[in-house]
């Protein structure tokens, strides 16, 4: 419930049914992740590896609670994916609304420290795909990228130096 809660809090997320969620959380563990700030639950992100394209993990949804923004939390716990990942995936992908900059923002940061290209083109439209009632959906594909674990890690690092 945890995550279906911080979801509502973050508009325009689609909110998922709590089954879902929870399967999210326990299918989908390995590509997932939580940020928890003195126990409460300030970010999540859901993702699963592409059945079709196992170099490939999509990035389902990021929600990060609005008081908990600005700060790179999303990216970071994007990295820790990506890190936990590093042995089979090379590209990263999402769908991001054209209007949504916060996402923008957060996977072109993403494709900087990756050292690597961002592409998107529309996917979903608006009126063919979703009938006027969400939305055109852009698939934002980033990648190819080589980082193993360890250097995955020390971009983190290097990241919060900075700050």
């Amino acid at each position: 419930m945890f995550v279906n809660r911080l979801i509502e809090d973050c508009p325009p997320l689609d909110q998922n049914s709590a089954y879902c969620n929870f399967l999210q959380c326990g299918h989908f563990a390995e590509t997932s992740a939580a940020a928890i700030y003195e126990n409460h639950l300030i970010g999540f992100v859901s993702g699963y590896i592409q059945p079709d394209r196992p170099d490939t993990l999509f990035i389902w949804q990021v929600a990060v609670h609005k008081k908990s923004r600005g700060v790179g939390l999303s990216t970071s716990m994007l990295l820790d994916i990506v890190s936990r990942n590093s042995k089979k995936v090379s590209f990263i992908e999402t769908t991001i609304t054209r209007d949504n900059e916060a996402s923008w923002n957060t996977f072109r940061s993403l494709a900087r420290l990756l050292s690597t290209n961002l592409a998107a083109e529309k996917w979903i439209d608006r009126e063919s795909h979703f009938k006027g009632m969400h939305d055109s959906e852009y698939l934002v594909r980033i990648g190819p990228y080589k980082y193993n674990k360890k250097q995955i890690e020390e971009k983190i690092m290097e990241k919060y130096e900075k700050k």
